[in-house]
């Protein structure tokens, strides 16, 4: 009777030892975790650097804090700009109303009108771009936030290769 007590025992010890450890691991890839940053590392010559992995459907998705508010965001090298979905904008306390809708982008579902926005502080890792120009989409536009050009080209640099995104700040 005792044996298999033991076994129960020794099996939920491992189950929640190995959970530990990835749910570690998952706080530290979506920075929420201070010194445990993904591959976050000092280059003497470029500053600071953040490596991300693509997930299951390629798509390199970071977690970045804007003004000091995480945000879920997908990396899009394709996206003249940062884009902000309506509801991430609010939650940043982005206000805008439909009188600032006055620009205009073509996207996969067409095109969409969009309200320009600045961002005081972008910080992904170690790395912190100020005054960053970025577009809100109407509510319900876009599913997810993009972390576009307006904040990559600021950086040092970029690179995708093997399934693994690396910028340089």
């Amino acid at each position: 009777m005792s044996r298999p007590i033991v076994w129960a025992l020794g099996t939920l010890a491992t189950v929640m030892l190995s959970a530990a450890g990835t749910s570690d691991r998952l706080a530290a890839r979506l920075g929420l975790v201070g010194s445990a940053r993904p591959e976050a590392s000092a280059n003497a010559a470029t500053g600071r650097s953040l490596t991300v992995s693509a997930d299951l459907a390629g798509h390199f998705v970071v977690h970045p804090a804007l003004n000091g508010q995480r945000v879920r965001m997908l990396v899009d090298t394709g996206a003249s700009s940062v884009a902000l979905s309506h509801e991430d904008a609010a939650l940043l306390g982005l206000r805008v109303e439909p009188r600032d809708f006055r620009g205009r982008v073509s996207t996969a579902n067409g095109v969409v009108q969009t309200a320009p926005v600045r961002i005081k502080e972008i910080r992904v890792g170690d790395i912190l771009v100020r005054d960053v120009e970025a577009i809100v989409l109407p509510p319900r536009a876009l599913g997810v936030s993009l972390l576009g050009m307006s904040f990559l080209r600021r950086l040092e640099g970029f690179e995708i290769a093997k399934g693994r995104l690396v910028l340089r700040g």
